[in-house]
């Protein structure tokens, strides 16, 4: 599903975080607390959204990942249009979507011994106020759900390792 979103013509926005670079380590504190971590989000700040843009929506993957189209480590939709960064303890207004994990949480990377993983942040500017008024979403129904309704989008990368 995420190719049908991601071939929608969009404008890019610019994602970063306070907490790594670029390419960069995630920080221990935002690893999950399996593997020493304190399961924080991280902090994360966008620029560049269209004008017109209704709600904002965020997947952070591990392509890496020995699961089928990789595991999703947090999913938040129904952002404000107004928000310009998600804080460690998310950002009010929005919802929090079913990771991998089966649940509705953020859970940080914890990969298995061997080489560091990739995780991808990828953040949405919608045409839509709400994705949902239903049960929490899964990654794959929010890719879905807002299949021809991205006005941009920007994406991050950063790596970890096992501890």
């Amino acid at each position: 599903m995420i190719a049908a979103v991601l071939l929608a013509a969009v404008t890019a926005m610019t994602l970063e975080s306070a907490d790594f670079a670029p390419g960069g380590t995630i920080p221990v504190a935002s690893m999950a607390a399996d593997c020493g971590g304190r399961n924080r989000t991280p902090v994360l700040r966008w620029s560049n959204p269209p004008a017109n843009a209704k709600s904002f929506a965020l997947v952070m993957r591990d392509p890496d990942a020995p699961v089928a189209g990789g595991f999703y480590h947090w999913v938040l939709y129904d952002v404000p249009p107004a928000a310009r960064a998600i804080g460690s303890g998310g950002v009010a207004g929005s919802r929090t979507g079913i990771a991998t994990t089966g649940q509705a949480a953020y859970y940080g990377p914890c990969p298995p011994p061997g080489p560091a993983h990739h995780y991808i942040f990828t953040l949405y500017a919608l045409d839509v106020v709400r994705v949902a008024d239903d049960a929490p979403l899964t990654a794959a129904q929010l890719e879905k759900r807002i299949g021809g309704h991205v006005l941009a989008r920007g994406t991050l990368t950063a790596t970890a390792a096992h501890p």
